[in-house]
């Protein structure tokens, strides 16, 4: 795998303080520029930034994925395995309500990974994974 650069994204959410608070304190991530409209955040070594825009009452999608309802769209990061372990038992300690569970996929195969959902206070959708072998992300 080449050198990996800093993703940026953007997501909406309709309270930025209680988003604010979520990500400085549940999943820690350092706090950069901000304004009355939108903060910046180191997220895992990329720039995550939430914007206001009021609350939608669309109704969110889901994919069925080993038997699991997906959400979709959904975004995260993924960790190396022993991190992925730390992080999702912080998460539990902080008493983060997971829509599915963290939990092993393909095990014993060719892309064992941990995975893990949970929604943001403004219904955003993260899922953090892990791989057992990092060279296998891509394989089939």
């Amino acid at each position: 795998m080449t050198k990996v650069q800093p993703f940026h994204i953007a997501i909406p959410v309709h309270n930025l303080a209680e988003c604010r608070k979520f990500y400085n304190t549940v999943l820690e991530c350092e706090e950069g520029r901000s304004s009355d409209h939108w903060v910046d955040f180191n997220f895992f070594g990329h720039q995550l930034v939430i914007h206001f825009k009021p609350k939608s009452e669309e109704k969110a999608h889901t994919n069925a994925v080993d038997g699991k309802s997906v959400p979709v769209p959904h975004y995260g990061v993924v960790l190396e395995w022993d991190t992925f372990q730390d992080f999702s038992s912080k998460l539990k300690s902080k008493n983060v309500e997971f829509i599915i569970e963290p939990y092993i996929r393909f095990e014993g195969e060719i892309g064992e990974q941990a995975t893990m959902f949970f929604l943001d206070p403004a219904g955003n959708a993260l899922e953090f994974k892990a791989f057992k072998d990092v060279n296998q992300l891509f394989a089939k």
